[in-house]
């Protein structure tokens, strides 16, 4: 059934431009409270608002899912703020206010301020808080938004935004409440705005938009839904690409987005978010992400830190990783051509960056997961595709010793999964979430002993997931991240476990709501690294946050250089391997190193500003 949002856009696209203001009047608001929560100035808010629109119906036939027309608007908003903030960093006068004209500085006067004093207090308390704190405060002050339509124009559950709203009152004084509704009050768009827009878009003409040759996303919802369930990689399958399993959960209200919560930095939203493969090659036939970013949440440029190194010798997404003894292994996957699992393992060695054959896995799977304890390594489950069948999820585990090249079958886990992921804590490995085959996710946890051969049933997460990241650190264990079900987008639920009570606790939600991640520890922090968003389709990531389990703090980090999801990370002498993975159009041999202390923080959250107990949301 068609959405109200549909039926308009279909009737703009068939000629009656006028129907557009219908969209206009209806999140006009929530894109102005949205523009002002990331420049705090009414008098460019309402430019960025303006400009979202007429962008939005210049670029409306690249919209493929038109109930997801929210959060395209809502991205579009933040990618102009993003620039717009950008443009004014590189001139060199920004500073000196004085070199503007007197209307100029009056306009300003008049359209941002009420009074300066109150206009700081106000802006000093808001900026003090996240900016996905704020995001929700404008949309229900300023815009007068209700949950319901805050959680439609970021993506995000009903449950996330009432504890957003709650937490971010918290946070500020009662006065502070009062003076932010009764400066938005003075400061709404003019009665004209939705008029204006129509006027200019009349003189526009929509042109049609040449199909990429990539993947076809244009299905039929049923068909998406069939594709999805049967795949646990976010990418609509393509023959002479991918190789791979994909298909993209279609999205009713998606949570990224959430744009998961759009709390993420929007930067670049490209021109055709599905980029053709023949749009210019790397090394392994992926666009160059470098010069030409086909991801809506990434940097235009790596703020420093990532290095490109040696590609594996067989691209591929879905991969499993370990690293023993300085060297990482890389297992399994799904790579280029017929839609197969891989029983590929290669080693590579980081003091000379080359890549090694190594003895092939006992059975192809993809989807798994590896950890190792005492110098083997133990892969976990997946499923193996034959062909373009999928088969049943495995319940298998297979040891392998690095130094022998030897495979041992050993006891199966207990649930039988695939999409799961584990990490190791005092020589015992925890499995975590999945999916059971062909759509039901699960929220096992499981303890594997591997010097005893025997597993344990553990305490279930509180929220069912596949494509989630696991991480042990000081004692306890994340679950980050995932995909709750095989129609949803990925959410940012972050939960700890802890070991000796069998217990789960609610920890500060990741920025960025994603699925297809994975997460490494390194100095005790947590570094979740790439996945995808929803956004017409799948959108792969080179987001990086960085999240300190004592704090229990998020901060961003410098984006990868190239944008995937379904990677592998792994930690060798201080430095982090991003590896492998899910580009935009094909699977990847990428291989990027990180040095965490010469990263470039941008922090989320304003430490020293805030509370203590900033963050901690259970």
């Amino acid at each position: 059934m068609q959405t109200e949002d549909g039926q308009i856009i279909s009737q703009c696209l068939n000629g009656d431009s006028a129907m557009f203001g219908f969209l206009v009047d209806k999140y006009r608001e929530g894109v102005y409270a949205l523009a002002y929560s990331k420049l705090g100035n009414f008098h460019d808010a309402q430019d960025i608002t303006q400009e979202t629109f007429i962008k939005a119906y210049q670029k409306i036939r690249t919209l493929k899912r038109h109930d997801a027309f929210a959060l395209w608007l809502s991205a579009i908003a933040n990618n102009l703020c993003k620039n717009f903030i950008r443009s004014k960093l590189k001139r060199p006068d920004r500073e000196f206010a004085e070199d503007q004209s007197p209307d100029i500085l009056d306009n300003n006067s008049m359209d941002s301020y009420r009074d300066n004093l109150i206009h700081e207090s106000l802006q000093e308390a808001l900026n003090s808080l996240p900016e996905v704190y704020r995001q929700v405060l404008m949309l229900h002050y300023f815009s007068g938004y209700k949950n319901m339509d805050i959680a439609q124009l970021l993506g995000i559950s009903l449950r996330t935004v009432a504890e957003r709203l709650h937490a971010g009152k918290e946070r500020l004084r009662e006065e502070m409440i009062t003076m932010m509704s009764e400066t938005f009050k003075e400061h709404r768009l003019p009665v004209g705005f939705t008029f204006r827009i129509v006027e200019i878009i009349k003189r526009i003409k929509i042109h049609p938009v040449t199909q990429s040759k990539g993947i076809p996303w244009g299905l039929s919802l049923a068909t998406g839904i069939i594709i999805a369930i049967l795949s646990l990689n976010p990418y609509v399958p393509q023959l002479d690409q991918f190789g791979t399993i994909s298909g993209a959960p279609l999205l009713s209200e998606s949570k990224v987005l959430k744009v998961g919560e759009i709390p993420v930095d929007v930067v670049k939203v490209s021109n055709v978010l599905i980029l053709s493969s023949k749009m210019g090659k790397g090394k392994v036939g992926e666009p160059k992400i470098s010069d030409m970013r086909n991801t809506i949440f990434m940097d235009p440029k790596a703020e420093g830190g990532w290095k490109q190194r040696a590609d594996m010798p067989t691209a591929r997404n879905g991969l499993s990783a370990c690293a023993v003894n300085g060297k990482i292994y890389a297992f399994g996957g799904m790579g280029e051509g017929v839609y197969n699992s891989i029983s590929t393992v290669e080693e590579y060695d980081s003091a000379t960056d080359k890549w090694t054959k190594k003895a092939d896995m006992p059975v192809p799977r993809n989807n798994a997961t590896a950890s190792a304890v005492n110098g083997k390594i133990y892969i976990i489950g997946g499923i193996f595709w034959d062909n373009g069948v999928p088969q049943p999820v495995y319940a298998r585990v297979d040891e392998y010793d690095p130094v022998s090249g030897k495979w041992t079958q050993k006891a199966d886990m207990p649930t039988a999964r695939s999409g799961l992921d584990s990490c190791v804590l005092n020589n015992k490995i925890y499995v975590c979430g999945g999916l059971l085959g062909p759509t039901a996710t699960t929220p096992a946890f499981e303890e594997y002993d591997p010097a005893r051969d025997l597993w344990a049933k553990k305490a279930d997460m509180p929220t069912s997931r596949l494509s989630l990241a696991t991480c042990a650190v000081n004692g306890k264990i994340y679950a980050i991240g995932g995909i709750p079900d095989m129609n949803s987008p990925g959410i940012s639920t972050v939960e700890e476990y802890d070991p000796n009570s069998d217990v789960w606790v609610r920890k500060a939600d990741m920025p960025t709501a994603r699925g297809g991640l994975s997460a490494i520890v390194i100095n005790g922090k947590i570094y979740a690294i790439g996945g995808y968003i929803l956004l017409n389709g799948p959108i792969s990531l080179a987001t990086v946050e960085m999240y300190d389990p004592k704090t229990d703090i998020w901060t961003k980090k410098a984006d990868m250089l190239t944008a995937r999801a379904y990677l592998s990370t792994s930690v060798v002498n201080g430095k982090i391997y991003s590896i492998g993975g899910a580009g935009q159009n094909a699977p990847l041999s990428t291989v990027e190193e990180y040095t965490p202390e010469d990263w470039q923080s941008n922090a989320i959250s304003t430490k020293g500003k805030l509370p203590s107990a900033w963050g901690r949301m259970k």
